[in-house]
């Protein structure tokens, strides 16, 4: 059974920086697309980063120049660098596979709230 675990996130000033964590379990990581998603009060859940097997990333154009999606095969591992963060920003942010692949089970994911 896969488990996503999401860590990492709390309260931040307009303009502060995050790094969100996911540790994936019960797969053969190494290779295997990841992404980055996150669902904001009455909004659909949206994928904000993906990154390769081979490590080649793809950005929303809300958050390209802002975040940064890096994966460590070793940990089975994979980060969200966030910086320049803006209230709107703020979401419960997700890990699993990227659009056009089967998902796993969703995790509980990680609040991030962006206020002054």
């Amino acid at each position: 059974q896969v488990h996503l675990v999401e860590s990492g996130g709390g309260l931040v000033q307009p303009g502060g920086s995050l790094r969100l964590s996911c540790v994936v379990s019960g797969i053969i990581f190494r290779g295997s697309p990841m992404g980055w998603y996150r669902q904001a009060p009455g909004k659909q859940r949206e994928l904000v980063a993906s990154i390769t097997g081979g490590g080649r990333t793809v950005y929303a154009d809300s958050v390209k120049g802002r975040f940064t999606i890096s994966r460590d095969d070793a940990k089975n591992t994979v980060y969200l660098q966030m910086n320049s963060l803006k209230p709107e920003d703020t979401a419960v942010y997700y890990c699993n596979r990227p659009t056009g692949y089967v998902t796993f089970n969703w995790g509980q994911g990680t609040q991030v709230t962006v206020s002054s």
